[in-house]
């Protein structure tokens, strides 16, 4: 089969989905995610413990709540299986709309659960099968929205569009601490500004899962009204729809999915380091073992959110430059930059006798962590469904995305704390631990291909592999 011409009039024809109508459902969806994310790790930090877990010792509830949290991590690779058989086999549109749909309610319904105290076991075991759902959702949903971006992009701009739902990373992350920052000020404090008030055990922390209700509504109204992308089209005019899709791409694509996997890794490892571990270390007190920076939970958060506006600016800028110079060679520079980043942890993080002098080194090292981590991650939106051709990219690249997320997402915090227990305080080995993530990264990028210029539209695997041939010869290959 000879492979399609990007400028053929099959694919040259305008879109059918508008690209405000792209953006939207592409965006929408992975903002849920990722505001899913900090609200329950919020409440598993400072509720779900007391609410769920009354086990009258503190460790050993906030372990629990933890473990629940992590939960969701196992069956993302379930989900990305599932919604990547269906996305491969029914299309686009079906299932983003069935994920969005079981990831929303599941949210919502953590709000309205029972706790321990008026429910017994059965809180707990509810609030464990709704973490479930979600994982399993999360599962298709990043795959999806990336592919709904990429395969209505303009020519020459498919980075640029995979960074849309890049986006909801920065923009769950704003939403949901700006939403819990807004509860705690509003919110009567007897013993002084904490989020751990009576109101909030109470009632407050359902609020940001009720929340979720109004952006899944949105959600589903836009994805509602896509049409499938020309990219699916076509493989199914071709009739080269596969039967199991998960077959074919552990068959013929287990290249793909391995470097794909790792071309990940220090993406999440980043990203859990200067959220999740990061709050950890600096609000933690300085007379603890491990000691902290000893910074309030409230200054901290907004140090975070500072950081992450330039999370959201350079996952926007890394489109455009992606587009220019190429996915690979973008991302062998940032990750060589992560590498020294890691290996300069100590110099941002060590605490100063100028407390003055402690809080700005803190603010440069979010800044700068969150701006490495929009520059790799807006790229990885193009990169990990141009590994794919179409009849296998739903499952390809959700599986890459969600196996990486069990290396670097699950693992990467409980790393981290180790690490820095065993340094005594010091987060010298955890900046390793980044640094030696991010060479694993750099050598699988070294192995793959650069994707800027393939033929997205390639339908099945003998295409695909006719269009590098050709792109081999006239020198546009690796």
């Amino acid at each position: 089969m000879s492979a399609i011409s990007p400028t053929s009039p099959s694919t040259a024809a305008a879109p059918l989905n508008s690209p405000g109508r792209v953006i939207a459902a592409s965006l929408v969806g992975t903002t849920i995610e990722f505001y899913d994310f900090y609200v329950y790790a919020t409440a598993a930090a400072l509720v779900f413990p007391k609410l769920f877990f009354p086990t009258g010792n503190e460790t050993t509830a906030l372990i629990a709540s933890f473990a629940v949290f992590g939960a969701a991590m196992v069956a993302r690779p379930v989900g990305a299986i599932f919604f990547g058989h269906l996305g491969d086999k029914r299309g686009r549109k079906t299932t983003l709309v069935i994920s969005l749909l079981t990831m929303g309610v599941a949210t919502f319904l953590i709000g309205l659960l029972p706790t321990f105290q008026s429910a017994g076991l059965i809180a707990p075991i509810l609030l464990l099968t709704l973490r479930l759902c979600q994982g399993f959702a999360l599962g298709g949903e990043w795959s999806g929205a990336a592919l709904v971006a990429t395969e209505n992009a303009p020519e020459g701009k498919r980075a640029l569009y995979g960074t849309f739902p890049q986006l909801g990373a920065p923009l769950g992350f704003i939403v949901a601490n700006g939403l819990f920052l807004i509860i705690n000020f509003a919110l009567p404090h007897p013993d002084g500004p904490t989020m751990q008030s009576d109101a909030f055990l109470a009632w407050g922390w359902r609020i940001p899962f009720i929340f979720s209700a109004v952006m899944v509504i949105i959600g589903l109204w836009v994805r509602m009204k896509l049409v499938e992308s020309q990219a699916f089209r076509q493989a199914e005019k071709k009739g080269v729809i596969r039967k199991l899709p998960l077959s074919d791409t552990c068959h013929y694509h287990w290249r793909e999915l391995i470097l794909g996997t790792f071309i990940m890794l220090a993406t999440y490892v980043l990203f859990y380091l200067m959220t999740t571990f990061a709050l950890t270390f600096g609000t933690k007190s300085q007379d603890a073992t491990p000691a902290g920076l000893g910074i309030g939970y409230t200054s901290f958060v907004l140090m975070q959110i500072i950081g992450v506006v330039f999370f959201g600016i350079f996952t926007l800028l890394a489109g455009p430059a992606a587009d220019m110079m190429g996915r690979r060679k973008l991302l062998i520079g940032v990750t060589i930059a992560i590498i020294v980043f890691g290996l300069s942890f100590p110099v941002w993080t060590t605490l100063r006798a100028d407390a003055m002098l402690t809080g700005g080194l803190t603010q440069a090292f979010l800044v700068v962590g969150f701006t490495l981590m929009g520059t790799t991650f807006g790229p990885m939106g193009a990169l990990l469904p141009e590994l794919f051709p179409t009849n296998v990219r739903y499952t390809g690249s959700a599986i890459a995305y969600n196996v990486s997320s069990i290396l670097g997402a699950a693992l990467a915090p409980i790393i981290a704390v180790a690490l820095w227990t065993k340094a005594g305080g010091s987060t010298w080995m955890v900046g390793l631990y980044l640094a030696g993530a991010a060479v694993l990264t750099l050598i699988s990028l070294f192995l793959s291909r650069e994707t800027k210029d393939l033929n997205y539209n390639a339908a099945s695997f003998d295409e695909e592999a006719s269009d590098f041939e050709n792109d081999e010869l006239v020198g546009t290959g690796v």
